[in-house]
């Protein structure tokens, strides 16, 4: 059975939606089910004709009109006025220039992630530091403390980033009730913060199995995915490795770097991110290699748990994502770094060809008494295609986060500039359970450091974790 259609919101305003690839198309019979608005009052501006069939279907305006930097402020202007309602689901646009324009004209606002122009990403001039998610999302909290305005603008809010960070927070209130840890549930950030501390946690990792399999082999010479290849492609390949860097940490990796700015929260390595290997752990496939894809939540989860007393800080986990992609992108993305990082000219997003497989997504909690606990989202794709059109499991985990985002900016429409982190968990949650699948919470005694079976070992007071460059022969 799908989820009931009830209205959660009603919405008064214009709604303009901004990109309609594979979230755009996935989002949009759930604004219909569970938005109070006429479809008239539902606009989509893209950059090409994909979803063209899904918007006439659906009788949703569509046009083939996206956001340039030299034309944006007139192309919003034209659709939205105070009150109205972007969703940008689009790809190499920035957020932080929307942002202070929907700020400036009173529209309210969600993106996925904190994008940039596709020339920022290109551009010779700018570091690595400059180029990575920490550095976008400094600019945008730059913003946050210059603007005047209370207009709610919900940053980074799809599945990741966005409702593990929630995960993050059930899943600590969990630990705290099984370990005999009574606590209330916070009410602040300093509140979240001092239980995570408590508990003992030192690591989270966002640890995703994408397990979805087409029916026919991935084709050479092509890029397939469950999700954007462009923006596969950017935080894969185009931005460095990045992590936030917890206070235990003993070892430094040899390629590691501080940003010398902002909140301090991450590091970033000289690395692409799709190259950087790392062991983690999920209920259903157990121990496998994820790859640290940068994603805004590593930075913003490992902020917002961080404790201070005064100026001295005492207490941060170490996060980061840790994502074992579909076996088609796995070779997609390996074909195309052996091509010199050059993205593949042909490009297919698997939906109606998925046969069989899940979409395993959620946050391993490690460090506290029973040592790890997963927590998070089984959604296979038999049960996605139950619960709405246009979908595959991975898509839908994404398109229901920024359902529940933006629903809760439509309640919260005076809350300023905010991160999934500073939003209501619990309503969110209940917002985005009827979509994804099972929910699980499991306790391993499996731990990164486990010794390896087989002829080589390692050595894990000197080697780098995430790499394994040095291995010696026992």
């Amino acid at each position: 059975m799908r989820p009931d259609s009830e209205v959660l919101v009603t919405f008064p305003g214009r709604i303009l939606i901004v990109g309609f690839g594979s979230i755009g198309t996935a989002i949009l019979p759930l604004i219909l089910r569970h938005i109070g608005i006429p479809r008239e009052r539902i606009s989509i501006i893209t950059a090409d004709e994909h979803g063209s069939e899904i918007a006439k279907k659906e009788d949703i305006s569509f046009c083939i009109e996206p956001l340039t930097k030299t034309g944006y402020k007139d192309t919003i202007d034209k659709y939205l006025g105070p009150g109205d309602f972007l969703l940008n689901l689009s790809v190499y646009v920035s957020s932080v220039s929307i942002v202070e324009h929907c700020q400036k004209r009173g529209i309210l606002y969600l993106d996925t992630v904190v994008d940039g122009w596709e020339e920022e990403f290109s551009n010779p001039d700018w570091t690595l530091s400059e180029k990575s998610n920490y550095g976008f999302r400094e600019r945008l909290l730059a913003l946050k403390k210059s603007s005047t305005s209370d207009v709610t603008s919900v940053s980074a809010h799809g599945a990741n980033p966005g409702i593990v960070s929630h995960f993050v927070k059930q899943a600590l209130l969990n630990i705290a009730h099984d370990t005999g840890f009574p606590t209330p549930v916070p009410q602040s950030r300093e509140e979240w913060a001092g239980l995570m501390q408590n508990l003992g946690v030192k690591v989270v990792h966002v640890a995703e199995y994408d397990s979805q399999v087409s029916r026919e082999p991935k084709k050479v010479g092509r890029f397939e995915n469950t999700w954007s290849i462009d923006g596969f492609y950017t935080e894969g390949i185009c931005q460095p490795c990045e992590l936030g860097w917890g206070t235990h940490e003993k070892h430094w990796p040899s390629d590691a770097h501080k940003h010398g700015y902002g909140c301090g929260a991450a590091i970033y390595l000289d690395r692409p991110s799709a190259a950087t290997l790392v062991r983690t752990w999920t209920p259903e496939h157990g121990t496998f290699f994820g790859r640290i894809i940068t994603h805004s939540e590593s930075i913003s989860i490992a902020d917002y748990f961080t404790r201070r007393e005064g100026e001295k800080l005492v207490y941060r986990p170490t996060v980061h994502y840790a994502y074992r992609l579909c076996d088609a992108a796995i070779l997609s993305a390996e074909e195309c770094m052996g091509n010199h990082f050059e993205l593949q000219k042909e490009q297919k997003i698997l939906l109606d060809d998925i046969e069989s497989g899940m979409d395993e997504l959620g946050v391993l909690v490690m460090g506290h008494k029973k040592g790890a606990y997963w927590y998070g989202s089984q959604l296979t794709i038999e049960r996605t295609r139950e619960l709405a059109p246009y979908q595959n499991a991975t898509g839908m985990q994404v398109a229901v986060g920024a359902l529940g985002g933006v629903i809760w900016a439509m309640e919260n429409p005076h809350a300023g500039i905010v991160e999934a982190d500073d939003l209501n968990f619990k309503r969110i949650m209940e917002i985005v359970e009827p979509y994804m699948g099972k929910m699980v919470g499991k306790y391993t005694d499996w731990t990164p450091l486990k010794p390896d079976a087989g002829t080589f070992t390692r050595d894990v007071d000197t080697e780098d974790p995430w790499q394994f460059k040095n291995f010696r022969i026992s």
